[in-house]
């Protein structure tokens, strides 16, 4: 059995008195999820979330592990993933999608994000950010 481990966030803002959350759409599968990616070497689970959110959105974030949940899935055969989504709130700025991963990036708000997410691991996630967010 092969082991994967990436971490991403759950970034959000404040915007005109809503929280808003930011997706991705990923370009191969067309699905939308939260910005994650792959441990590099060397990197904690926080600075790899920081970095993968960064490079898929080109947004900066001020992340708070406090908040840490993970999701195990199968993404194919004898292969088991754990992704880690820490909350990360988002600094100024606008987003724009890494070119080769990302068909498109959007904020969206919080209560209808479900509309868009696929997985019920991501619903699940966001039901408990929006618990988490201040």
């Amino acid at each position: 059995m092969l082991h994967e481990k990436s971490c991403g966030g759950i970034v959000y803002r404040k915007y005109h008195g809503n929280t808003e959350i930011l997706l991705i759409k990923h370009i191969g599968s067309g699905h939308w999820s939260f910005p994650k990616g792959h441990v590099e070497a060397g990197e904690t689970e926080v600075e790899t979330a920081m970095r993968e959110i960064k490079e898929e959105t080109g947004i900066d974030v001020m992340l708070d592990p406090t908040f840490r949940e993970l999701v195990t899935y199968s993404p194919k055969k004898d292969t088991q993933k754990v992704v880690v989504y820490f909350i990360a709130k988002a600094k100024p700025g606008s987003p724009v999608p890494q070119e080769n991963e990302v068909a498109e990036v959007r904020w969206v708000e919080i209560n209808r994000a479900a509309e868009l997410l696929v997985y019920d691991n991501d619903r699940c996630i966001v039901n408990k950010a929006k618990k988490f967010i201040p």
